[in-house]
């Protein structure tokens, strides 16, 4: 997708690149980008909404393990470093890379943190390894590494990462809200997830849902501004009454069970900030290994915030000539997110899939991502109605944003045998995987090999070659851990 309006002065109308405009436009370039003031902040407060449940999940996931030494996380120190990150990260985010992209605590590589990393060493080393990962990543950027290695991989495999997050995301949207569940290996079946429980959709939370997401596609076909927000507020009022109609409790609904909150504010607890081992890791849990922690980390970190700002950015016109606007500010801040997540004690932060809900609310710039920076912030102190809203009402923007996503699959050149089956296994393996860079890794590895077994070994070049050969050791990493033992 190329941005068609040029980003000069304009008169703060979108696409009107006349007359005066206010600072906040000029300094986020908001009518050049074709957008304004309300689109951006209501398309800040959707993604805020469509994520504000890592507040609550990353907590869970970190305090439910424990370091080496048997010592567990309070989680009032986690959901404080959760929120507080999420906000600083997605201010600079907005404010330096000036994209409607925002951070939390990533999911998938917290859970490396929390029980791969964390039980061979204490939490100081393990987020003492997430400070180092950051400071890799803004290396590569700062270098311009990170951006050579983006450009060197081909606009094919670039657009199918979009595909694939959207299927990915479509994916996500509806098993948080329990109308996609995995079968138990108990059962008596060989397919590995059906719909809802034990086939049927049961229950008021998956009426919730349904609801939601039928009011949602009504809405954005008829083109009705602010369709998700409209959308996703119906549905948490809706989940509030029929908790309380129908005396629901949190097994009926999952991730998060819609109550009133008891109390309004809850205090902030900065007890893990700054509590980092550097390179106590190492000792800990051996060089080699500490050493493949890292390599994980790095990778994980890199591709998955690599296909997301791709994708994101391709879905809100920020890429012209096939390179992301600003992608340079983009990777650096994204960097830092990184590092301050092991600072923090919140796991490596990184930009967050979601944020393509409010691009599909008309985001296109900054702002948005410091409105959702800043009601990160407000968490800090009124958690309590951050828990509010459940996951059968927020669900719906995933599914939504992910079907619109998936529309760039016609831009493919799927008659090209060179690139037929990179981006199948591409668009396929991210969302069966649930790892974009899974998705990533596999496409590259088989783009490489075709054009080898082709006979065109200089059209893979020199960089995409290396990358096969990593994503080989990242894919083997287990089996070289064992030899190397």
């Amino acid at each position: 997708m190329t941005q068609l309006r040029t980003e000069a002065a304009g008169s703060g109308r979108p696409g009107d690149p006349s007359g005066p405009r206010s600072r906040l436009d000029r300094f986020f370039k908001i009518s050049a980008r074709g957008s304004t003031v309300s689109r951006e902040l209501r398309g800040g407060l959707t993604t805020f909404v469509a994520m504000a449940y890592i507040v609550i999940l990353n907590p869970m996931i970190l305090g439910s393990s424990a370091d080496i030494t048997g010592r567990e996380l309070s989680t009032a120190e986690l959901t404080t470093a959760t929120a507080f990150t999420a906000a600083f990260a997605t201010i600079l985010m907005g404010v330096v890379g000036n994209a409607p992209l925002a951070l939390a605590s990533g999911l998938g590589v917290n859970a490396i943190v929390a029980f791969t990393i964390a039980p061979v060493m204490t939490w100081e080393q393990a987020f003492g390894l997430v400070v180092l990962e950051g400071i890799c990543i803004i290396i590569m950027a700062a270098s311009g590494l990170r951006q050579k290695i983006i450009d060197a991989i081909p606009d094919a495999l670039k657009t199918s990462l979009t595909v694939g997050i959207g299927l990915y995301i479509a994916l996500i949207g509806l098993v948080q809200a329990g109308f996609v569940t995995r079968n138990p290996d108990s059962a008596n079946t060989t397919v590995p997830v059906g719909m809802g429980d034990g086939g049927t959709l049961q229950g008021w939370p998956i009426t919730v849902f349904c609801v939601t997401l039928l009011l949602m596609v009504v809405l954005v076909a008829r083109k009705v501004s602010g369709a998700i927000l409209i959308s996703i507020a119906t549905g948490t009022v809706l989940g509030v009454v029929v908790n309380y109609a129908f005396g629901l409790t949190e097994q009926d609904w999952g991730l998060i069970q819609p109550n009133l909150p008891d109390k309004v504010v809850a205090a902030p607890d900065f007890g893990l900030f700054g509590d980092v081992d550097l390179f106590g890791g190492f000792a800990a849990a051996g060089g080699i290994a500490a050493t493949m922690f890292l390599f994980t980390l790095v990778l994980s970190g890199f591709f998955d915030a690599m296909g997301t700002i791709t994708s994101v950015s391709n879905q809100a016109g920020l890429v012209s000539d096939g390179k992301v606007i600003g992608m340079g500010r983009i990777l650096t801040s994204d960097g830092i997110a990184a590092t301050a997540g092991g600072i923090t004690g919140s796991s490596p932060n990184t930009v967050f899939i979601e944020s393509a809900a409010g691009v599909g609310e008309g985001a296109r710039t900054g702002l948005a991502s410091v409105l959702t920076g800043g009601l990160f912030l407000v968490a800090l102190l009124f958690t309590p109605f951050v828990s509010v809203v459940p996951a059968q009402a927020a669900a719906p923007a995933l599914v939504i944003v992910g079907g619109m996503m998936m529309a760039q699959c016609t831009k493919l050149p799927w008659d090209d045998p060179d690139y037929t089956i990179p981006m199948f296994v591409t668009i396929a393996l991210i969302p069966y995987t649930y790892v974009i860079t899974n998705g990533v890794g596999a496409g590259i590895i088989a783009f490489a090999v075709i054009k080898l077994a082709r006979g065109k070994v200089r059209e893979i070049g020199w960089l995409v070659g290396i990358l096969a050969i990593v994503f080989a050791v990242y894919f083997g990493i287990d089996a070289i851990e064992i030899l190397f033992a």
